[in-house]
C-alpha cells in the first residue's frame, strides 16, 4: 500500500499528456520507481501513465548510451504497439523531445509491430526533421524492424566461399568496412529491448525470441554468441523466479522445442523452480574459461584471442539487472556506463 502511494504521488507530479500538450516534469521525480513501475507494468497496465514515466526517462538521460538503453526502448515500443487505437495520441504525448533522445521515438514507432506503423512514422516525421534519414532508412526497408531482425549473420554457402576464393584477388589490401547490419547475435542491447517489450505488454513473442537464443549459452563458436546465450539463459531462468505466469509458459514450450533449445530451456526451468541461479552463472563462468583456454571451435588463430577479455563479454541492462544490481529488476547506471565486462561482474557475486 506504502509503495502504491509513492508510486501515484511520484507520478502524478507529472501531468498525463493529452494529445500534443506536454506535460511538466518535476526534476526530482524518482527514476528508481518508475523503474520499479516498468517491471510491474505487466501485471497491471497503467496505461495513462505512460507518457508521465517516458517523461521521467528523457528527464533523467536515460538514452545517453543507446546501448544501455535497451529495455526503455523496448517498454516504449511495445506500449505503442498494445494499443493500436491510441498509439498516435501516445507518440504525440511525449513531444516535445530533446533532439539528441529523437532517435527513440523513432525506433519504437519502427519496433512497435503496429500494422500501420510506417504511416504513423510518416505523421510525426515533420516533428523530427533531424532524423530524417532515420525514417527513411527504416520506411525505405534499409533498417529493420526488431521482428526482423536475423539471429545471426547468414553463413556463406561452399559454392560462395570457393567463389571468393576463385576471384578474390589475394595480394589486394582488404579493406575492411564498419560492420552495420545489426543481429542479435552482435548486439546485446536487443537481448534488453525484447525484456522491455515483454514488460510493456507481457507477449509471449518476444520470449519465444529469446528462446532461440538459448543454443548459444552452449555455444564455443564466438564470444558475441556465447555471451548472450548465457545472458538469455539467465534472464530467462531470474525473471521465472519471480514471474509464475512465465514459469509455467516456459514449461508448456519445453516439448515443443527443437532438442538444441530443448536442454537449456530445461535447465532454465530446473534452475526457475529450485531457484538455483548461482548453477547457472558458474556454468556460465566455466564457458568463458573454456573459451580462453582451448579456443573457438571454428577458428583458433591470433584474430580471436583479441576478442577473449573482460571488456568484450560486455553485460546488457537488463542483465546486469536480473544479476542482482537492483531490488526491482530493472536496469541502468545513468550517466555512465552499464556494460561492466561479464567474467568480472559474476566473479564479483561470487
Amino acid at each position: 500500500m506504502r509503495y502504491a502511494a509513492f508510486l501515484t504521488a511520484t507520478l502524478l507530479l507529472i501531468t498525463p499528456a493529452q494529445a500534443a500538450v506536454s506535460p511538466e516534469v518535476d526534476p526530482h521525480a524518482s527514476l528508481g520507481v518508475v523503474q520499479q513501475w516498468i517491471y510491474n507494468y505487466r501485471a497491471k497496465p497503467d496505461y495513462a501513465h505512460v507518457p508521465a514515466a517516458v517523461r521521467v526517462l528523457f528527464h533523467a538521460q536515460t538514452f545517453k548510451e543507446p546501448e544501455n538503453a535497451g529495455i526503455y526502448l523496448g517498454f516504449i515500443a511495445g506500449a505503442i504497439g498494445s494499443n493500436p487505437a491510441k498509439a498516435e495520441q501516445l507518440v504525440n504525448s511525449f513531444f516535445p523531445v530533446p533532439p539528441e533522445d529523437e532517435w527513440v521515438i523513432v525506433r519504437a514507432i519502427a519496433f512497435s509491430g503496429l500494422p500501420d506503423w510506417r504511416n504513423l512514422l510518416r505523421r510525426v516525421a515533420p516533428r523530427m526533421p533531424g532524423r530524417k534519414v532515420m525514417i527513411d532508412s527504416y520506411l525505405a526497408g534499409t533498417l529493420p524492424t526488431l521482428a526482423n531482425i536475423p539471429l545471426e549473420d547468414a553463413k556463406p554457402g561452399m559454392f560462395d566461399r570457393l567463389r571468393g576464393a576463385f576471384t578474390k584477388n589475394p595480394f589486394a589490401k582488404d579493406d575492411k568496412k564498419l560492420k552495420m547490419a545489426q543481429t542479435f547475435a552482435g548486439n546485446q542491447d536487443l537481448l534488453d529491448t525484447l525484456w522491455g517489450y515483454y514488460f510493456a505488454t507481457g507477449s509471449h513473442l518476444p520470449i519465444l525470441r529469446i528462446m532461440e537464443m538459448l543454443p548459444w549459452s552452449k555455444s564455443r563458436d564466438t564470444i558475441d554468441k556465447l555471451t548472450v546465450g548465457s545472458m538469455a539463459r539467465y534472464t530467462l531462468a531470474s525473471y521465472a523466479v519471480r514471474d509464475a505466469g512465465l514459469r509455467e509458459f516456459l514449461r508448456s514450450e519445453l516439448p515443443n522445442q527443437p532438442e538444441a533449445i530443448k536442454l537449456p530451456l530445461g535447465e532454465v526451468i530446473e534452475a526457475a523452480d529450485t531457484v538455483q541461479l548461482g548453477s547457472v552463472r558458474k556454468d556460465a563462468l566455466a564457458a568463458v574459461d573454456e573459451l580462453k583456454t582451448k579456443g573457438s571451435d571454428s577458428r583458433r588463430n591470433l584474430d580471436f584471442w583479441g576478442q577473449v577479455g573482460v571488456g568484450a563479454v560486455a553485460l546488457g541492462c537488463v542483465s546486469a539487472a536480473a544479476l542482482g544490481q537492483v531490488a526491482v529488476g530493472i536496469p541502468c547506471v545513468i550517466g555512465g556506463s552499464a556494460s561492466q565486462g561479464l567474467l568480472s561482474f559474476w566473479e564479483k557475486q561470487q
